[in-house]
C-alpha cells in the first residue's frame, strides 16, 4: 500500500468512528423531539382541557346554588343547563384522549345523570314546592357534582403518573443515548489513537531510518545499510532504492577521487625530487659559482619546494589509509625515550616561542609498548606541533601520559586560541582548518589531523579533542600497549590490525 493510500484509508477510519458518536447523539436528540411533541399533543393538550373542564363543573355548581337561592329562576335554570352541556362536551374531548381510561367516561355518565335531576328541581320550584326542590338539590345534585368533581381528581392524577412516567421514559433513553454516545467516543478516541500511532510510526520509523542514512552519508559512511528493504511498495522503497544507489554511486566516486589523489601525489613525487635535487646541486656549485642574490632565492625554492613534497607525501598516505592501503609496523618501543626525544625535539621551539613545555609521566606506564615509532612520533609530533603554532608567548604546552587498564592514555594541552565548538566535530576531516588559524604562527595544509586519526586508528586505538574558545584545547589518544599483526589477502591486501588487551 503506498502512503498516499495509508494516508486516505487511515483519516477515513478515523473520520468513520467519529461520526458514529454523531449518529447516536442525533438519534437520541430525535427521539427526545419525538418525546416532546407527544407529551406536546397529548398529556399538555389534555390538562388544559381537564382544567376547562374543572371551571365547567365548578361553574355547574355555582349555577345549581344559584338556582336553589332564586327559587327555580327560569335563566339560572337555562345557564345551568348551558354549563352542563359544556361540561358535557369537555368531557367527551377528555374521554377522546384518555379512550382506554374509566375517569372521563365517569365524569361523562355524572353529567348526563345531572340532566333530569335538574329537570326535576327546576319543576319543584316552579310547582313553588321549594322544601322538595332544596331536598333534591342536596340529595342528588350536590352528591353528583361531588362524584364528577372527584372523578376530576383522579384524572389529573392519572395525567401526572402518565406524564412521569413518560418524562422518566425519556430521561432514561437520554441516559442510554449518552452512555452510548460517551461510550462511542471513547471507543472512537481509541480507534483514532491506534490508527494516528500506526500511522505516526509507519512514516516516523523509515523517516528517522533515512535521516540517520543521509546523516551516516554526510559525515562520510558511505557504506551504511537502511533498514529499509527496497522492495517495500510504496514511496519509501523506491527512497530506499535511490539512497542505495546514491551510496554506491558516491562510494565508486570516492574511490575514483581516492585513487587519482594517490597516483597524482605518487606522479608528482618524481618531478619535485628532480627539482629538489637539481636545487642541491646548484647550490654546491656544480654548475658555477652562485652570487649572495641567487643562493637567497634558491634557499626559498628549496624550502617551497620540500614543503610541496611534504603536502604529496601527506596526500598520498591519506590516501592509502582510506583505501585499506595505510601500513604500520608495529615493534618495541620505549615509552621512556619516546617521550625524551620529543621533549628534545620541542625544547627548541619552546624558547624560541616563548612557551613553557612541560612533560608529566603518570606511575605505572608499562616500560615498552608494540607501536609504530616511526607513525606515532609523527602523530605526537603533529599535535605538538599545533600546540605550539596555536599557543602565544606566556602559554603552556602539556604533554602527559598515563595508564588505562591495557592502554596507554596520552594528552597533549595547550593554553592557545580554542576552537569553535561548531567546528570541532570536523577537525579530523581533509583539509578542514577552523577559523582560529589567524592565531596561528603558521597556516597548515588541513592534512596533519586526518593523517593522524588515520594512524591512531590503525593501532585500534582512539584520538579526540576537547577545547574551550580563548582556553586552550586538548588532544586526547588512548592506545592499546600491544597491537599484533593478522595479514591475509583482500581486496586492497590490507594488513588487519588487531589490539592485545
Amino acid at each position: 500500500m503506498t502512503l498516499r493510500a495509508r494516508l486516505v484509508v487511515g483519516l477515513a477510519i478515523i473520520a468513520i468512528v467519529l461520526i458514529v458518536p454523531l449518529v447516536i447523539a442525533r438519534s437520541a436528540m430525535i427521539d427526545l423531539h419525538s418525546q416532546v411533541t407527544q407529551l406536546r399533543d397529548k398529556e399538555v393538550r389534555t390538562s388544559i382541557s381537564l382544567g376547562n373542564l374543572r371551571d365547567a363543573v365548578a361553574d355547574v355548581r355555582a349555577r345549581e346554588v344559584a338556582l336553589g337561592v332564586t327559587n327555580g329562576d327560569t335563566a339560572v335554570y337555562r345557564g345551568l343547563r348551558e354549563k352542563i352541556s359544556v361540561a358535557q362536551l369537555l368531557a367527551d374531548s377528555v374521554t377522546a384522549t384518555f379512550p382506554d381510561s374509566a375517569g372521563p367516561t365517569a365524569i361523562r355518565k355524572q353529567l348526563d345523570q345531572m340532566v333530569p335531576i335538574v329537570e326535576r328541581e327546576y319543576a319543584a320550584y316552579e310547582a313553588k314546592q321549594i322544601a322538595q326542590g332544596d331536598s333534591i338539590s342536596q340529595r342528588s345534585m350536590v352528591p353528583a357534582i361531588d362524584a364528577a368533581e372527584g372523578s376530576l381528581k383522579s384524572i389529573e392524577r392519572l395525567i401526572i403518573n402518565k406524564t412521569a412516567a413518560r418524562v422518566d421514559a425519556t430521561q432514561a433513553r437520554l441516559d442510554d443515548a449518552q452512555q452510548a454516545s460517551l461510550g462511542g467516543l471513547v471507543v472512537a478516541i481509541i480507534i483514532a489513537a491506534v490508527i494516528g500511532i500506526w500511522l505516526m510510526r509507519s512514516i516516523s520509523k523509515p523517516v528517522r531510518e533515512l535521516d540517520r542514512g543521509m546523516r551516516a552519508v554526510a559525515e562520510g559512511d558511505l557504506s551504511h545499510q537502511l533498514d529499509l528493504s527496497p522492495q517495500r511498495r510504496d514511496e519509501f522503497g523506491r527512497l530506499a532504492t535511490s539512497f542505495r544507489t546514491m551510496s554506491q554511486q558516491l562510494a565508486e566516486l570516492d574511490k575514483l577521487k581516492a585513487e587519482f589523489v594517490s597516483v597524482a601525489s605518487h606522479e608528482l613525487k618524481t618531478p619535485i625530487n628532480v627539482i629538489l635535487g637539481y636545487l642541491q646541486l646548484m647550490q654546491q656549485g656544480i654548475y658555477g659559482p652562485l652570487s649572495g642574490k641567487q643562493a637567497e632565492i634558491l634557499t626559498t625554492i628549496e624550502a617551497q619546494g620540500r614543503t610541496l613534497a611534504r603536502l604529496a607525501a601527506q596526500l598520498l598516505d591519506v590516501t592509502r589509509f582510506e583505501a585499506g592501503g595505510g601500513r604500520i609496523e608495529p615493534r618495541a618501543l620505549q615509552l621512556a625515550a619516546l617521550f625524551d626525544d620529543l621533549e628534545r625535539a620541542f625544547h627548541v621551539l619552546a624558547v624560541q616561542r616563548g612557551v613553557e613545555f612541560r612533560l608529566t609521566l603518570g606511575d605505572g606506564l608499562p616500560d615498552e609498548v608494540q607501536w609504530d615509532p616511526d607513525r606515532i612520533n609523527e602523530v605526537m609530533g603533529n599535535l605538538l606541533a599545533n600546540a605550539f603554532k596555536f599557543t602565544p608567548s606566556g602559554g603552556t604546552v602539556e604533554l602527559s601520559a598515563t595508564p588505562a587498564d591495557n592502554h596507554v592514555r596520552i594528552e597533549v594541552r595547550d593554553s592557545g586560541a580554542g576552537i569553535p565548538p561548531d567546528q570541532l566535530p570536523h577537525i579530523f576531516e581533509k583539509f578542514y582548518q577552523a577559523d582560529n588559524q589567524g592565531a596561528a604562527s603558521a597556516m597548515g595544509t588541513g592534512l596533519g589531523l586526518a593523517i593522524a586519526k588515520e594512524i591512531v586508528e590503525a593501532h585500534r586505538g582512539e584520538i579526540s579533542c576537547d577545547s574551550v574558545l580563548g582556553e586552550g584545547t586538548t588532544f586526547t589518544l588512548l592506545l592499546p600497549t600491544e597491537v599484533r599483526l593478522r595479514r591475509h589477502t583482500g581486496q586492497h591486501r590490507a594488513v588487519e590490525l588487531e589490539a592485545v588487551s
